[in-house]
């Protein structure tokens, strides 16, 4: 039975995008029941609504396994490498190099960090 879906999950687009990047299930042991883009769909619902874990609606995957593949993709880089081959197919797409040339460092952090702890503070009143 197929669930209804919900605003936050992925598109078929979205999905082929990504899927190459996404760890296949482990072979040997208990055999995988959840699809992962059902799994991902479940990750997207929590950090776009913000609710905890525990809170995933119940026709998602349980929220235990999860949460599980989460700290597991997590852990191995997943996520970080997700988001770098995605900003370089965008950036390509765009015209430009696929690694950016530079960087913007905020003028307000470097004027608070060259003051240093609590130097830069307005001292307590009597």
């Amino acid at each position: 039975m197929a669930r209804r879906s919900y605003p936050t999950d992925l598109s078929d687009t979205e999905w082929r995008l990504i899927d190459p990047h996404i760890p296949p299930h482990r072979s040997g042991g208990r055999p995988a029941i959840h699809p992962r883009r059902e799994l991902v769909n479940a990750m997207s619902y929590v950090l776009r609504t913000g609710c905890a874990w525990r809170l995933l609606p119940h026709d998602f995957p349980a929220w235990q396994t999860v949460y599980h593949y989460f700290r597991i993709w997590r852990d191995a880089g997943v996520f970080e490498q997700l988001n770098h081959a995605l900003r370089e197919q965008v950036r390509q797409q765009a015209g430009r190099e696929r690694e950016p040339s530079g960087a913007i460092i905020d003028s307000q952090t470097v004027k608070t960090m060259e003051k240093g702890g609590s130097v830069g503070m307005t001292a307590p009143r009597r």
